[in-house]
């Protein structure tokens, strides 16, 4: 089993900047990819950003150049570094640790998620 909570999110205007962390324990190896993900209201969850195994960085389109996502060196805390944030961007924000293969992450494949931090973004 594997935990995670994240934390740091909140609300920012247009334009702003917000750094979630996410903090995993349990019985995690060097197998898992670790990641970002987004459910906006009304619309199907999104990958945001994630670490594979050899520790190459992935982004969605949509965030690329604005966020960041990053680690400690044990792998205990996931972080993602949001600059310039959108409208668009407002979202339940939820890290997990599964499978993935490049830029591919295996839903469903022995993933474990947090329960998610939310981010607004007004005007």
């Amino acid at each position: 089993q594997v935990q995670l909570v994240e934390s740091g999110g909140g609300s920012v205007q247009v334009g702003g900047s917000l750094r979630l962390s996410c903090a995993v324990s349990g019985d995690t190896d060097s197998r898992h990819c670790m990641g970002w993900f987004r459910r906006a209201p009304g619309k199907e969850r999104e990958r945001v950003a994630h670490f594979d195994t050899a520790g190459s960085t992935f982004y969605a389109d949509s965030v690329k150049g604005r966020f960041t996502i990053s680690r400690d060196n044990t792998k205990t805390t996931l972080y993602l570094q949001m600059n310039s944030l959108k409208l668009e961007d407002t979202a339940m924000y939820t890290c997990a640790v599964g499978f993935c293969q490049g830029g591919t992450w295996f839903h469903g494949v022995g993933d474990f998620w947090g329960q998610g931090t939310q981010v607004t973004v007004s005007s």
